[in-house]
């Protein structure tokens, strides 16, 4: 029988996959509700697998995995950002993934992971073969298309689907927004709430009256949020897959992003692509993207035709297919 590891279910990243492939799964789940991104929660999930034998097959859509398994288990590393950004990091993780999940690569049956950009920095960081890390990608919901309702601003905004992390890249972001020879009325938007160095920065490039933070958008509103964006601005510096950029692009906005890490994989020719640590580069990208009427309408065409590339059906099919193969 098939256990897999429900508590990833939510509305970030990880969590639309496990929505997204749990939901087309027979599966049993575990009886466990505590946080599975938790320190010690390889000792939790252990517990609760100890009726697990041979026969059963684990999966978790997540990085978390058992400290000891009687049953093969696979298990998903979405990026190795703890590793590569290590701002983001503690030294209660950096422990945790260079003993349990580094030691669960080679014990695993299989590691599914999001982009080719991300298997191959699993394959290197973790010391195994490439034939044990499998890229089943990501997709984008039917519920992001052109057609949906306007989002309630009073302003043209340039959109920066973000949270505060420094591999984010916002402080470039603002001060190319400042330094863009832009309409004055338009609005640079942030999800999510303000941080205190991030408003003095704003402050300081003088664009406060034109930046916005919007606090937690609900997914059910984060479609039209990208439709009535003009641009979707996101030069991270560092992404093991990159979700808004297809979001946005399935809902007809043109993107800006960073040729670095999974971003370029995942865009493809669809999006104007940045150096992530050039302000001059990215001030000139929003330049052209805002003033330039042809070149947005092929980015929104290309776009639309990207982000079909990716539907979720697809990575349901594959981790069904490999879930099988174990």
């Amino acid at each position: 029988m098939l256990y897999a590891d429900q508590r990833w279910i939510g509305n970030h990243g990880i969590g639309r996959f496990a929505r997204h492939v749990l939901g087309q799964l027979d599966y049993g789940p575990v009886r466990l509700t505590s946080n599975p991104a938790a320190p010690l929660d390889s000792f939790r999930l252990a517990r609760a697998l100890t009726g697990l034998n041979g026969k059963d097959v684990f999966f978790s859509p997540g990085y978390n995995t058992p400290l000891f398994c009687r049953s093969p288990f696979v298990f998903t590393i979405h990026d190795l950002s703890h590793i590569y950004c290590p701002e983001n990091s503690s030294l209660a993780i950096r422990l945790y993934y260079a003993t349990i999940l580094r030691r669960a690569c080679h014990s695993a049956a299989k590691i599914l992971t999001v982009s080719e950009f991300t298997r191959k920095q699993i394959v290197e960081w973790a010391g195994v073969s490439e034939h044990r890390v499998f890229n089943v990608g990501c997709g984008v919901d039917a519920a992001y298309h052109p057609s949906v309702d306007e989002y309630a601003l009073p302003f043209s905004y340039l959109l920066s689907v973000s949270n505060r992390k420094k591999h984010k890249n916002e402080f470039r972001i603002v001060e190319a927004f400042a330094r863009a020879a832009l309409d004055p009325n338009m609005h640079l938007v942030f999800t999510g709430d303000p941080e205190p160095n991030l408003m003095r920065w704003i402050d300081r490039q003088q664009v406060s009256r034109r930046v916005n933070f919007i606090g937690t958008v609900p997914e059910t509103q984060l479609p039209s949020l990208y439709h009535s964006a003009s641009a979707l601005l996101f030069p991270s510096l560092y992404e093991g897959f990159g979700l808004p950029v297809l979001e946005a692009m399935a809902c007809g906005t043109p993107v800006v992003t960073s040729r670095v890490t999974a971003m370029a994989e995942i865009a493809g020719d669809a999006a104007l692509m940045v150096d992530p640590t050039s302000v001059e580069e990215i001030c000139h990208a929003l330049e052209r993207v805002l003033e330039d009427e042809n070149l947005r309408q092929q980015l929104r065409e290309k776009g639309l035709s990207r982000a079909a590339v990716f539907p979720w059906a697809h990575t349901c099919t594959r981790v069904r297919e490999l879930l099988t193969a174990v």
